[in-house]
């Protein structure tokens, strides 16, 4: 039987802990195990229970407190991904033993890590090695895509970590619930959009050379033609909207696919039901 990854990534600040602990609680209303892995060496707390944690392995702290490497934030946490990747057995290991294999992984929010570092790209592939069916939930905080110019570059961003990861792919849309009335009446043109049209209504002012026109146009015409990149809303305060993710990425890993379907039981195979109401007259 195959197993099932979800890799939750996106920028700092996305909500990528949040959704994972609302996916648990949801999951839990459908009587679903659905278990996280924290593979954020800088992680500091979880609203989720936690299967394993790479901080049990090395820690940020680790490497920046290390004379000898003297990174900053960033260089310590490439470094700890980078030993991780060096050291899956120690994930392995944390995963031999569940039954359930239905795992989110809370990924790190540099995005380097996704676009030209290749350890998401090893993880992913050593995860399909060890029979997980994987797909990417890439998260942006929807805040941040109002602006035309913010969006495209989230969009940019994402499309990279398609290409980079090479995996069935899913883009998420956060924090609607966060937004003012007023832009939540714009969010439509970004779910599905004409990145063409989105940079023509923002640039067409005169003040911008013909140069940065020309620019803009070539990287809308590259988004449009790839035909790839769309979002899907996420309100957290909303079960439907969760269960719309959930479905999504679920259709994406084949979820449930290579189960066997279950027979229909006659009435008269269980006592209980011989006195249940079947639902029709006569």
């Amino acid at each position: 039987m195959p197993r099932y990854a979800q890799i939750v990534m996106g920028p700092a600040g996305s909500g990528k802990s949040t959704y994972c602990s609302n996916m648990v609680r949801h999951c839990e209303n459908l009587r679903r195990t659905v278990h996280v892995v924290n593979l954020d060496p800088a992680a500091e707390h979880f609203d989720y229970p936690v299967l394993a944690d790479v901080r049990e392995l090395i820690q940020v702290d680790d490497a920046m407190e290390d004379e000898s490497l003297k990174f900053g934030p960033n260089g310590g946490l490439v470094f700890c991904m980078e030993y991780l990747a060096q050291n899956f057995d120690w994930l392995h290991e944390q995963l031999e033993d569940i039954e359930d294999d239905y795992i989110l992984f809370d990924c790190p929010g540099q995005i380097e890590l996704y676009t030209h570092i290749p350890v998401m790209r090893q993880l992913v592939d050593t995860l399909q090695t060890w029979n997980f069916n994987v797909c990417g939930v890439y998260m942006i905080d929807s805040q941040f895509l109002i602006e035309a110019s913010k969006f495209v570059s989230g969009t940019l961003t994402a499309l990279s970590t398609m290409v980079n990861l090479e995996t069935p792919h899913v883009n998420v849309m956060t924090k609607l619930d966060l937004l003012s009335k007023k832009d939540k009446k714009e969010l439509d043109r970004y779910l599905e959009p004409s990145m063409q049209g989105l940079l023509f209504e923002e640039f067409e002012d005169e003040k911008f050379s013909k140069k940065f026109k020309k620019l803009n146009a070539a990287i809308a015409s590259m988004i449009d033609d790839y035909s790839l990149v769309k979002f899907l809303p996420l309100d957290q305060s909303d079960e439907d909207s969760i269960n719309d993710i959930l479905l999504q990425v679920d259709m994406c890993l084949q979820y449930g696919e290579d189960q066997e379907p279950r027979e229909m039981r006659e009435v008269g195979d269980d006592p209980d039901m011989d006195n249940c109401d079947s639902g029709f007259d006569g």
